[in-house]
């Protein structure tokens, strides 16, 4: 591996624990090409090659993964939904359906005792939404 592209990785490194751990906030990819000190569109192509998915989707499925965590725990859809970044509930709905396959009230009146006994790693994995290779 050339210094460049350690470089790279290590830029896309820190982007994604922006992300991860400020996922609540309004990102978009130029914001998160910034941070990498890329363009928006080679820090897209580096991203989606280096994790998989795009920025953006990567972003959205945190959202939607830390959303469900708050409606197992029990919190209100309408708090989850801003509580993970999202200003119209319409928006979040919507996303929520198409990753997870029900809506966040369905989801959130589930029994969720057997998920919520997994060790964390386990759960995590096991509850992460996921795009299909047709929104990518």
């Amino acid at each position: 591996m050339t210094p460049e592209k350690f470089a790279n990785l290590v830029s896309l490194r820190r982007v994604r624990d922006q992300i991860d751990a400020n996922y609540a906030q309004a990102l978009d990819v130029a914001a998160m090409a910034s941070m990498a000190a890329m363009s928006s569109a080679h820090f897209s192509r580096s991203f989606r090659a280096s994790y998989g998915e795009a920025p953006y989707f990567y972003l959205q499925t945190r959202r939607i993964e830390r959303a469900k965590a708050l409606l197992r725990k029990g919190e209100s859809v309408t708090d989850t939904c801003l509580a993970v970044g999202y200003l119209s509930f319409g928006s979040f709905s919507t996303l929520f359906r198409t990753l997870v396959g029900e809506s966040p009230s369905k989801y959130r009146q589930r029994d969720n005792r057997e998920v919520e006994a997994l060790p964390t790693c386990v759960k995590m994995m096991a509850t992460r939404p996921r795009h299909s290779s047709t929104s990518l």
